[in-house]
């Protein structure tokens, strides 16, 4: 097996980038991944907050679309982010300065359904706004992803399933079998820990915000499920690349 792709997502639900390296930390998410979230107007979380709390809470692509649309990019140094999505100009923002914060909000109501509950609030996660709640990665695999397309009748990105660490070598859905077990993914060491259910973002093509693919009823006639992939948690840290080995430990 190999390391195939990286992915972070800065901004929950809002904006994909790809790595080709990143150094894990023991019992942490991925850095710069998920550290903020938009809450919407409906959500039983308090500004200010850095506590975990529930993905309903928040905007996301299961509820508008377009936001799986979204491109994002860190500037480390600065802690910044850029924004882009086809269907409205680019932003740069400081999301946990308070007028940047405001900025981002307005940005991204301008592409929230509007019968859903709008933007209202920036949060900054203290361990990443990951949808389990305990810190995670997600691992997900290529071949799966083909069997899935396969099962769809159209090839599908990676980016429908905004996942961390994409492998290669592996037969499809066998990361299943991976549940329980630890790996050796570069540097770094990793411990499966469960399955990942999987919602209706999936059925939007990432390039044009729409939903074109029904992955959830081709999971349920395929397989019998709703799942894709795996959390791993990181047990012992280090670098991982693009192109690494990814080695069964046990």
């Amino acid at each position: 097996m190999r390391l195939a792709s990286i992915w972070r997502h800065p901004i929950k639900a809002h904006g994909a980038e790809p790595l080709q390296a990143v150094t894990l930390q023991t019992g942490r998410t991925m850095p710069w991944d998920r550290v903020w979230a938009i809450a919407d107007s409906r959500a039983k979380v308090e500004p200010g907050s850095a506590d975990w709390a529930p993905c309903v809470n928040f905007s996301r692509g299961a509820k508008s679309p377009r936001l799986m649309a979204i491109r994002a990019r860190v500037d480390e140094a600065r802690g910044r982010v850029h924004l882009s999505q086809p269907d409205v100009p680019d932003l740069d923002v400081n999301p946990d300065d308070p007028d940047d914060a405001r900025a981002l909000v307005a940005w991204a109501a301008a592409l929230a359904a509007p019968e859903r509950p709008a933007p209202a609030f920036v949060v900054r996660a203290g361990q990443g706004m990951t949808d389990s709640n305990y810190p995670t990665l997600s691992l997900l695999n290529r071949a799966s992803l083909a069997a899935l397309g396969d099962q769809v009748g159209k090839p599908l990105a990676e980016a429908r399933f905004r996942g961390n660490l994409w492998l290669e070598g592996l037969a499809p859905f066998a990361e299943f079998d991976l549940v329980g077990r630890d790996l050796r993914v570069g540097a770094a060491r990793v411990r499966v820990t469960e399955r990942i259910t999987r919602c209706k973002a999936t059925m939007v093509d990432p390039e044009t915000g729409l939903a074109d693919a029904d992955t959830l009823g081709a999971l349920r006639a395929g397989w019998g499920h709703q799942d894709f992939g795996v959390y791993v948690t990181v047990t012992d840290g280090g670098r991982v690349a693009v192109g690494d080995g990814v080695t069964l430990l046990d």
